[in-house]
């Protein structure tokens, strides 16, 4: 029991430590729990390395990186299979288009449509198609403001034009 009580500190940061990184998995961006988190973790290997010699410390890093492993892969499957999953923290829906979402409107119909442009494109800018504002880009040629343009091909958002006239 006194071994326990001596390296309590040890312990605890290095519980606390990959506790605050298991936090971290789970909140958008890399913040305060993923910093504390590491810096606790680095903070128990120092003290097992004062406290005991390097052969310890090494000892220590690698058990907090095996540990610290173990708890990840345990929660991320949590969070795929098991207890976690069930929980609000995880998001279940999506939106899929057989349930009517459409993440970018469909452009298919405007190829060979005619259009002017309203901006210089190079090779990225903004056409005019009979009233309809596009964000168009160009095969890499300048082509100025006030130009007549045809919608070649739609890959997605990518409104590829070229010169009118041009074949």
């Amino acid at each position: 029991m006194e071994f326990i009580v001596n390296n309590l500190p040890i312990l605890i940061c290095a519980v606390v430590g990959i506790a605050l990184l298991i936090v971290e998995m789970f909140m958008p961006g890399f913040g305060i729990p993923g910093i504390s988190g590491i810096a606790l973790l680095v903070m128990s290997v120092v003290f097992t390395w004062m406290e005991y010699g390097m052969l310890a410390g090494l000892g220590a890093a690698l058990v907090v990186i095996v540990a610290g492993g173990l708890a990840v892969y345990f929660s991320l499957r949590s969070a795929s299979k098991g207890r976690l999953s069930r929980s609000p923290l995880i998001l279940k829906g999506a939106q899929t288009r057989d349930e009517g979402f459409i993440a970018q409107d469909e452009l298919t119909g405007f190829v060979g449509r005619a259009g002017t442009t309203a901006t210089v494109l190079r090779p990225a800018g903004i056409a005019d198609f009979d009233g309809v504002r596009l964000n168009v880009v160009s095969q890499g040629e300048f082509i100025a403001e006030g130009e007549k343009v045809v919608i070649r091909q739609v890959e997605g958002a990518r409104v590829l034009v070229e010169k009118a006239g041009k074949e």
